[in-house]
């Protein structure tokens, strides 16, 4: 494939011409097939681990040309270990390479392959595609990367093929934007911090490629901070920032019934009351924001 380059638009070209990891994957001698945006994704999400000491794991391996790609691209320091479903795989051992036999979609796989290979750097999953594959190996890999490491799924544009039974509710981009939610659901204003993948400090969204950021030390449930008391004016500015949508809300729960600060319950019931009374700003807001949402 990269012997057409010439054939490629310019902007292809460049891009490809400037990447390391697709320098890295033009050397290596085994069949892979790989989509384009992929290496500028690559090299972007990568480029840290270039020389480490790091365990490297793909799931996916095809004819080993992969393998090889990642075994020149990171440095002899890396480890690099092979997953596949097919036995055939196993004769890339001979290549120098760790090779498991099993499928994605088992939890008692996984249970077994991290006994084994214990905690990794990173996981790449170019397996089957498949929800509930892709689904299952995150979940099972988020646990057992080390912080400063990452999963990344790609392929995820089969969450809009009818062929891997989407779009769907279950779908693996939606689980993504799932955890997108349980990280923000951090944030001190919200009560429920349950079942939140506390290793994920934060996930990166590509052209089909979906990559979880590991770091438990940065994945905090924080606190406010403020750095002094010196102000500019006595006005308290932060509340007006939503006031211009929703002054009921504002005047009258944030300022005539501050006492209501001790009776939660109460508060909330008159927040929903008001909040119903600002229906006309609710409509102009939704109006104003619908063109951006096309």
């Amino acid at each position: 494939m990269y012997k057409n380059l010439k054939n490629l638009p310019p902007k292809n070209k460049d891009m490809l011409s400037d990447s390391k990891s697709f320098e890295s994957y033009s050397k290596s001698s085994l069949k892979s097939i790989k989509i384009e945006s992929y290496f500028s994704a690559y090299d972007e999400i990568f480029k840290k681990y270039i020389g480490k000491k790091i365990v490297f794991v793909e799931i996916g391996i095809y004819h080993g040309g992969s393998l090889e790609m990642w075994r020149n691209y990171f440095g002899s320091q890396a480890r690099i270990i092979g997953i596949d479903i097919n036995p055939e795989a196993k004769k890339l051992e001979d290549r120098g390479f760790e090779i498991f036999i099993g499928s994605q979609s088992s939890k008692k796989f996984w249970n077994t392959f991290y006994e084994k290979v214990g905690p990794v750097d990173i996981v790449l999953d170019d397996g089957g595609h498949q929800n509930k594959q892709q689904i299952i190996t995150a979940y099972e890999s988020i646990k057992n990367i080390n912080d400063g490491g990452v999963l990344v799924t790609e392929d995820t544009h089969t969450s809009y093929l009818q062929r891997f039974g989407n779009p769907s509710k279950y779908s693996f981009i939606n689980f993504a934007k799932k955890k997108i939610d349980k990280i923000n659901y951090r944030f001190p204003l919200f009560k429920d911090k349950n079942n939140i993948e506390r290793k994920i400090f934060s996930i990166s969204f590509y052209e089909s490629i979906v990559a979880f950021n590991i770091n438990t030390k940065k994945s905090i449930i924080p606190n406010y901070l403020e750095n002094n008391n010196n102000s500019f004016t006595n006005e308290y500015l932060w509340d007006g920032s939503f006031s211009e949508f929703f002054p009921y809300i504002q005047k009258h729960i944030d300022g005539r019934f501050k006492f209501l600060k001790e009776v939660p319950i109460l508060k909330k019931i008159i927040r929903i009351l008001f909040y119903k009374k600002n229906f006309v700003a609710r409509l102009k807001e939704r109006l104003s924001l619908k063109e951006y949402f096309k």
